[in-house]
């Protein structure tokens, strides 16, 4: 006999998708989005131009199909880490910042144009915002989450430029910070890594 087990709507998974699913049923926008918003949440980036490495990518995204990401992230409220948010104060510009964030390293790269990306958000609870994220990198995989590391970092700072390079600011040079750190993989290793990803299954 089999014994299935019952439906739970609030197992942690199920709630995860519910609010990926409402990300995906968002609309396309540019990458920034064209005004500036309030609130912290998740979000995917998606490309569609003409780099060689991601045609595969570019391809599922292209006609306004727009059904690969290439990165997925959150953004939570300033002090959440440290669990220092209250729970009624106003998480301020966090989501939007982040984007505008991530536009301006792939404007800075030699190899990338900022027109062919794109991005869908959604303002979420700041409880729900790790969990939504976790769930979408599981789901689609992207690129830049798991085989091409340093999209989403921060300037090391002063006196850590001992770090190696990540795998993003090699293949895509053009942050100044980026050219100071000590060289990691080398561009054809990580473009190897990049096809073995991109390779179906």
């Amino acid at each position: 006999m089999d014994i299935q087990e019952p439906f739970n709507p609030l197992h942690k998974k199920h709630l995860g998708l519910s609010v990926a699913e409402a990300l995906l049923a968002r609309p396309v926008e540019e990458l920034p989005p064209e005004k500036p918003f309030e609130g912290a949440g998740i979000y995917a980036i998606y490309y569609s131009g003409d780099f060689s490495a991601y045609v595969p990518i570019a391809n599922e995204n292209k006609n306004g199909k727009f059904s690969r990401p290439i990165y997925v992230g959150k953004a939570v409220p300033k002090g959440a880490r440290k669990g220092g948010f209250g729970l009624d104060a106003s998480p301020g510009a966090v989501l939007y910042n982040r984007l505008r964030h991530h536009a301006r390293s792939i404007g800075l790269t030699q190899n990338l144009k900022l027109i062919d990306f794109r991005c869908r958000y959604l303002i979420v609870d700041d409880i729900w915002i790790p969990l939504g994220e976790s769930l979408l990198i599981e789901m689609f995989a992207p690129l830049w989450n798991r085989s091409l590391e340093g999209f989403g970092i921060n300037d090391p700072g002063v006196g850590r430029h001992k770090q190696k390079a990540s795998s993003w600011d090699i293949l895509h040079p053009g942050r100044s910070w980026g050219s100071k750190l000590t060289p990691g993989r080398t561009t054809d290793e990580i473009l190897r890594a990049v096809e073995a990803h991109l390779r179906p299954k």
